[in-house]
């Protein structure tokens, strides 16, 4: 496996990309929006440069992944030599669905076709394909270049095989994979959205304003980052779209998405990605300054 194609340019997209193409695969990137993948490129190397002056990367490996990776907005060329596609659109299945369809009729018929889905059922992305077998999910942490982990997610016909080479993979990339069973969330975000919510309603309802509720469990529970600050770096809406897939998924009255995250994402409040979110994100800024909405 040497030619990887990355489906989507956004902020998982390009991490995958960068790292597949440090560790020397021949990357496709691949987007609608040619304005997307210059942004995307650019990002990669603002990373690269920042590993270089940490001492983690030569010049000469930044040179080298750059010059693994090639941009392009024709998806049916930019997949048919892909050995591997790993797919990381946004969190939307009937556009995942409508992918996979085209990938499948796109690719080599032994290409496998991996989603960085974080909570939709890989069987039903399969479903779409005649390769089942094939497909398999692929969720990757953010940011993609530092996080260690990667869950590997087995449909219902996965095969051994592509597992056992996802798994090699991952670990070729310097990931630690874990590979978890095909249900809504899978464990990383079953865990992780139901938190995030639960700190939404204790806003909503008045418990305690962002500040606190962020320093309760980053000083009382170790967190890094305190769950509403979390949120904005997810994005609110990728938050609302796992919600709504766990709710539905179990149909368990636990799982219902909190009103004001309903609310904030309607009003286009998405958090780093719009700038603004349960905080305000100044271009250039790093303090963490509570959002107009949510001062006290």
């Amino acid at each position: 496996m040497k030619n990887i194609s990355v489906i989507g340019s956004g902020q998982m997209g390009n991490g995958i990309a960068h790292v597949f193409a440090q560790n020397g695969f021949k990357v496709t990137l691949i987007d609608i929006k040619e304005d997307a993948l210059a942004r995307a490129v650019q990002t990669i190397s603002n990373n690269l440069d920042r590993q270089l002056s940490k001492g983690l990367i030569s010049e000469d490996v930044k040179s080298l992944t750059l010059g693994n990776i090639e941009t392009t907005t024709d998806m049916k060329a930019g997949v048919s030599n892909a050995d591997l596609v790993v797919e990381a659109a946004t969190e939307n299945i009937d556009l995942k669905l409508f992918i996979f369809k085209e990938l499948d009729a796109n690719t080599k018929p032994d290409c496998i076709l991996a989603s960085n889905t974080s909570s939709i059922s890989i069987t039903k992305i399969a479903s779409v394909t005649n390769r089942g077998d094939k497909v398999i999910g692929m969720h990757f942490m953010n940011p993609v270049p530092v996080m260690k982990l990667v869950e590997v997610i087995r449909g219902y016909n996965t095969s051994d095989e592509v597992t056992k080479l996802i798994f090699e993979t991952a670990q070729k990339l310097g990931k630690v994979p874990v590979e978890v069973n095909d249900y809504p969330g899978f464990v990383a975000n079953r865990i992780l959205m139901p938190m995030i919510n639960e700190a939404i309603n204790t806003l909503f309802e008045g418990v305690a304003g962002v500040e606190e509720i962020d320093t309760v469990m980053k000083l009382g529970m170790a967190h890094p980052m305190g769950p509403l600050q979390l949120a904005d770096f997810i994005g609110l809406d990728t938050c609302l779209s796992i919600m709504r897939v766990l709710h539905d998924g179990f149909g368990n009255p636990k799982y219902p998405p909190c009103p004001l995250l309903v609310n904030m994402v309607v009003s286009g409040n998405l958090g780093v990605k719009s700038g603004q979110g349960f905080y305000k994100y100044t271009k250039g800024s790093k303090d963490t300054v509570v959002a107009d909405n949510f001062k006290k």
